[in-house]
């Protein structure tokens, strides 16, 4: 990887930090392709339980960078679709991978960056972080996902107003609406964020797959279809090592050593 993403590994833990900080960590094609190269990689290492997002200095990701995307308006309109589509990749694989995924929302999460952030799984704010769809002010539609899963956490009638208005959000309203799952003080970001993965990571993560599958099932499938998605889940996980330990450790009076498998 380059310099425009940082990749670091704690024991089960990997933090990808995205390393504009001049830019407020806008997105440019380099960032994109760095992500696009370590999610796949990472989704496919069963030792790693838990990824954390976030940004270098003092903002998450301030959405595309509007300087670069000056230069560019002139791309053909099936080219321009291919690249979104190809963006896309990474915030469906932050929501699919079976690791659990955490944003650490440090300052501004703009446009593409607030949709980054709202494809993890678990979302923690800095007091300091703020929270923009941005998209309506320089005259665009959505981008990597952002109004599918903003939809599904504040519902449409608000996701349309946060989108059509663009409004800038401070970390007290983003509590308030589910945006973020807890708010911590700005020096306390990191390691919140740390402790939360570890846990995570330390935990059943083959389970962790499982939930995160059948969650998402929820949104679409028929109760039948889901029902059957559920059973095959379970009895899935009844097979497992951790599974195994679990009740060994119920019956022994300990705490579990899941090892993920």
């Amino acid at each position: 990887m380059t310099d425009t993403v940082l990749e670091r590994r704690d024991g089960a833990v990997v933090t990808l930090t995205l390393n504009r900080p001049d830019r407020l960590n806008a997105l440019v094609p380099e960032m994109s392709d760095e992500l696009r190269e370590a999610l796949p990689r990472i989704a496919e290492d069963g030792s790693i339980g838990a990824v954390v997002l976030t940004g270098a200095g003092r903002g998450f990701c301030a959405g595309g960078d509007v300087q670069a995307m000056a230069g560019k308006t002139e791309i053909a309109l099936a080219e321009r679709t291919r690249m979104l589509r190809r963006n896309a990749e990474i915030s469906r694989l932050l929501s699919e991978m079976p690791q659990v995924t955490i944003c650490a929302v440090n300052g501004v999460a703009a446009g593409a960056g607030l949709s980054l952030a709202l494809a993890c799984d678990l979302r923690i704010g800095a007091e300091s972080a703020r929270f923009t769809t941005a998209f309506v002010k320089m005259g665009l539609c959505t981008d990597l996902g952002g109004a599918y899963f903003l939809r599904r956490l504040v519902g449409t009638a608000k996701a349309k107003e946060l989108f059509l208005l663009g409004d800038m959000l401070p970390a007290a309203e983003a509590l308030r609406l589910g945006l973020v799952s807890r708010v911590v003080l700005d020096a306390e970001l990191p390691a919140e964020a740390a402790a939360m993965a570890k846990r995570l990571a330390e935990g059943p993560r083959v389970a962790h797959g499982y939930l995160k599958r059948v969650l998402h099932a929820a949104e679409t499938d028929t109760l039948v279809e889901w029902l059957d998605l559920e059973a095959w889940a379970q009895a899935s996980c009844a097979a497992t090592a951790d599974h195994k330990e679990a009740t060994r450790a119920f019956a022994e009076k300990r705490p579990p050593r899941f090892e993920g498998r």
